[in-house]
């Protein structure tokens, strides 16, 4: 049945599929200890659904298996971009159409052959890294990969560039072998980190995160955080592209014929113009959109206070005069940063 199921998933365009027990993750401890220590930051939605992440039979009653898969998204140029003075940079998971939409379509296709293989009985539920799950620590315990000193997911034959997705599901399906840490003495993750966010291995400080500073946090930057943000505008992948690891990634199925040029080096000044309708009109379909426009040019506003040039202060004097005090705050700064690098 095993390996029907991952056949089937490699005909979908998955890369790599392994399975584990619905038992509680090792790791639930460490999970709600980091959630009373305030690291996750703004992240409410972790601490309500936390009792259901830390046992997955609260996910789905009568839960024997977990289904976990791997989608690459590396596109096989392994330069990474860094963007100039007048571009932005975007992670490169977002340079896609939205990866919930792609990977969903399959994983759907794929639970239903796993509930026809396990019969009328059986009972599934899927999850592109939106379900109460501790899906790296289920992907660790599955084989499919190891937890790295950064927190992300390594895989062996992938390296860092992937996403996760799983099938929870009342089929009892045998366990794969988990695989062991693989990091050693390499600290390259934590080096590469401009804000500190990993200050020890395998811990996490998403408030000091670029990535959570550029999507999840809603507000204010702080202003000491903000010069380390430099031109990204979405996400950082300073950590993952640290990774020795990645020398084995190889070019993903599903999302290769999904990818959208125009976000690996988008013009600041281009992006800050903006209005409600241009932004969801140029960002639809895309991951982009859960910053709304305010966030994304809150985030612009950053990039050019870090890298922009006198030319870029006309067009911040006008964001400086928007509807929206996020949007302001932010255009003021970034004016000030230029105005100083110039006397």
């Amino acid at each position: 049945m095993k390996s029907a199921i991952r056949q089937r998933a490699l005909e979908l365009g998955f890369d790599d599929c392994h399975f584990t027990s619905a038992a509680v993750p090792a790791s639930a401890e460490k999970f709600q200890s980091w959630l009373t220590g305030k690291k996750h930051g703004e992240m409410a939605w972790l601490e309500r659904n936390a009792e259901k992440r830390v046992d997955p039979q609260k996910v789905l009653v009568d839960a024997k298996s977990v289904i976990v898969l791997a989608a690459s998204y590396e596109t096989g140029n392994r330069k990474l971009e860094i963007g100039n003075r007048k571009s932005g940079v975007v992670a490169r998971y977002a340079r896609f159409d939205d990866y919930h939409d792609i990977i969903g379509e399959g994983l759907k296709r794929l639970t239903e052959f796993v509930n026809r293989l396990g019969g009328m009985e059986t009972r599934s539920l899927w999850y592109v890294d939106t379900g109460p799950l501790l899906e790296r620590d289920l992907a660790q315990r599955a084989g499919l990969g190891f937890v790295g000193k950064h927190t992300n997911l390594i895989s062996r034959g992938l390296g860092n560039w992937i996403f996760l997705s799983e099938i929870i599901t009342t089929l009892e399906l045998a366990p794969d072998a988990p695989e062991k840490n693989r990091c050693g003495s390499c600290t390259r993750c934590m080096t590469a980190c401009r804000t500190n966010a990993i200050p020890a291995p395998f811990q996490l400080d998403a408030r000091r995160c670029i990535s959570y500073l550029t999507i999840e946090l809603k507000g204010s930057i702080p202003v000491e955080l903000r010069p380390a943000i430099g031109n990204r505008i979405y996400g950082c992948d300073d950590c993952l592209a640290a990774c020795p690891w990645n020398k084995f990634a190889r070019a993903g199925n599903l999302m290769k014929s999904h990818g959208r040029e125009n976000l690996a080096a988008p013009d600041l000044i281009e992006l800050l113009q903006l209005d409600a309708a241009s932004f969801k009109s140029r960002f639809a379909g895309s991951p982009i959109l859960r910053t709304k426009r305010r966030g994304l040019l809150r985030n612009v506003c950053v990039a050019l206070g870090n890298t922009g040039e006198e030319s870029a202060l006309p067009h911040l004097q006008k964001a400086a005069e928007d509807s929206e005090p996020l949007i302001v705050e932010h255009a003021r700064w970034a004016m000030e940063q230029i105005e100083s690098r110039r006397k």
